[in-house]
């Protein structure tokens, strides 16, 4: 594996073959990125498809190509449309945090000991940032999971798993506020602060607060989902029962249906309990949704009926009864008749008396038409004639 001398030469090659990976980005989630599609974005120029694999931005998978998965992480989370939660990242950056507080009281080098502080400094800056976007990641994927995901089995368990998330995410959250109100690092902050420091630990505390806040609100968008999951299934698990017991024909023994229905007062066109689901956004921006959106938006403006206006009154003379005679050409009849004739079937086709005038051009229409209708039926020969400057194959029946 070959890697980028510089940081130059990487963004050239990003830069110089943008709208390949643009476009196998955009695609990513629908299907791996065939190599001759691929080869036609890059002026069928193979050496710079085979750069992108040697240098792993791009990966050959058969006849297909696929982005490499450290390239599709920096671009989702640039671009702020990652899905993966990634608390580990929180974990670790608070571990640093304490770490380099450490070395930064030990340090008696004032140049070194600055550069800990810069390291800090980032360090929280950071926090808040991957804080807050593991939030809204979390936001985004409740929402997406419970409206895309088909399954109702999998959707519990990943709603579930998510709601676990959530409690992570609140503990790391309490976590970073303990570490910068609480005792143990309190010498740190009060010795070390400085107005840059002061502006970010201010920051984060309203990253952090704007967190919490975001968490509550998702842990309440947990519940609904699970108890529309839970009330749902009952009536499916209900409905399987209830047509298992028809199937078998025991329904009225078996059950007091009889009894219960009797009982029932309900209105036939009472409202009946419903959940409006609100599609997300990711969701409504897919090329697939919105082709579906047009269409429907088509056929709702074909349905709307417009008053046409009163055309006036049909002159005497349209309303008399004319006659056309329109002769049409029976194939079927003009094959049976070559079959029987035994002559070459473009000669047959220019001397058959046809019920009306033919022009050649139709003639040689005629003859295209019946060798694609009876190709199975006649015989083809490897020789040609030419007639007013159209070359003929000669062709005889079986």
């Amino acid at each position: 594996m070959n890697t980028f001398s510089n940081i130059k030469e990487l963004l050239s090659v990003l830069a110089r073959e943008r709208t390949l990976l643009a476009e196998m980005f955009g695609k990513r989630k629908t299907f791996s990125y065939k190599y001759d599609y691929a080869l036609e974005l890059v002026d069928h120029d193979d050496n710079r498809l085979r750069y992108l694999i040697d240098h792993s931005v791009i990966r050959e998978n058969g006849s297909f190509l696929e982005i490499d998965d450290q390239y599709i992480q920096f671009f989702e989370q640039i671009l702020e449309v990652n899905e993966e939660i990634n608390i580990s990242l929180i974990d670790s950056n608070i571990q640093h945090l304490k770490d380099h507080i450490n070395y930064y009281f030990k340090e008696n080098n004032e140049h070194r000991k600055y550069n800990y502080l810069r390291t800090i400094k980032s360090s929280l800056r950071k926090m808040g940032t991957l804080t807050l976007r593991n939030v809204v990641d979390l936001k985004r994927n409740i929402d997406n999971t419970f409206k895309n995901e088909p399954n109702y089995k999998i959707k519990k368990a990943k709603l579930e798993s998510l709601d676990k998330k959530r409690d992570n995410l609140s503990l790391f959250i309490q976590s970073i506020e303990e570490l910068i109100n609480g005792k143990d690092e309190q010498t740190f902050f009060t010795t070390a602060i400085d107005d840059e420091l002061l502006h970010i630990i201010h920051h984060l505390k309203l990253q952090l607060n704007e967190c919490r806040h975001n968490i509550i609100a998702a842990q309440q968008q947990i519940i609904e989902y699970l108890n529309q999951i839970q009330y749902q299934s009952r009536i499916v698990e209900k409905l399987r029962q209830l047509k298992y017991l028809k199937d078998q024909f025991t329904i009225r023994h078996d059950t007091d249906i009889e009894r219960v229905l009797s009982a029932n007062r309900n209105v036939i066109f009472e409202k009946k309990t419903h959940y409006p689901l609100k599609l997300s956004l990711d969701y409504l921006g897919r090329d697939e949704v919105i082709e579906s959106i047009r269409k429907a938006n088509a056929k709702i403006h074909l349905k709307v009926k417009q008053r046409a206006s009163l055309a006036p009154a049909l002159p005497p003379g349209l309303l008399k009864e004319e006659t056309e005679l329109d002769v049409q050409i029976n194939l079927e009849e003009v094959k049976n008749s070559f079959i029987a004739s035994g002559n070459n079937l473009f000669n047959f086709v220019i001397q058959y008396p046809y019920e009306k005038e033919v022009s050649f051009d139709e003639q040689v229409t005629i003859f295209c038409q019946l060798i694609s209708l009876y190709e199975d039926e006649f015989e083809f020969t490897n020789h040609y004639h030419t007639m007013n400057d159209i070359e003929y194959a000669v062709v005889y029946p079986k």
